[in-house]
């Protein structure tokens, strides 16, 4: 809301810069989406990685912890 705000005012003072970021601004979306898509696509890998990192605690520790969590329900 408070970006509407701003932009009414750049709106009122100075109209051909709000104008010029109205148009503009799909095209840097546009252009700014692959970048998007490689930060989900790392997040994911890293996710990955550390679920594979932990995974022989998971196995070391044995399912006593999973007894203990579900005797609370």
């Amino acid at each position: 809301m408070a970006a509407f705000f701003l932009w009414c005012l750049l709106l009122i003072f100075c109209w051909p810069i709000a104008l010029l970021a109205l148009i503009a601004y799909p095209f840097v979306w546009l252009v700014l989406l692959p970048f998007r898509i490689v930060v989900i696509a790392v997040g994911g890998v890293l996710a990955f990685l550390r679920a594979l990192f932990f995974l022989p605690v998971r196995i070391l520790r044995g399912p006593t912890r999973f007894r203990a969590f579900a005797a609370y329900w």
